[in-house]
């Protein structure tokens, strides 16, 4: 049976596609892969894992063509930072305003 794991990081891809028996699981999976070897800060207690971009657990089996992804944790979520850089443009932007007025 044909599988893939895949781990992301921001400028680094890990990708590699495995031909493993029937019924083995996610961690499983993970753990043939080597990724844990080549990136020690993978805790697999505390990263998520999903198939296709669905939560899963690590002992879901895997069925063919499946694409194992560890999921590492964001800093902080895109839409927040979005939120937060607009907010600090507008208070730049009505800081610039009042020291034009007052000259």
């Amino acid at each position: 049976m044909q599988i893939s794991v895949i781990y992301a990081l921001p400028q680094e891809q890990y990708l590699e596609a495995l031909d493993v028996a029937d019924g083995i699981t996610v961690e499983q999976a993970i753990k043939m892969s080597h990724v844990l070897e080549r990136f020690p800060d993978i805790d697999l207690s505390s990263f998520k894992v999903g198939i296709f971009a669905k939560l899963s657990k690590l002992d879901q089996p895997l069925r063919e063509g499946d694409r194992v992804e560890i999921y590492r944790s964001l800093p902080r979520k895109p839409r927040n930072a979005h939120a937060v850089d607009d907010r600090k443009a507008r208070i730049r932007a009505k800081k610039e305003k009042s020291v034009d007025v007052s000259k």
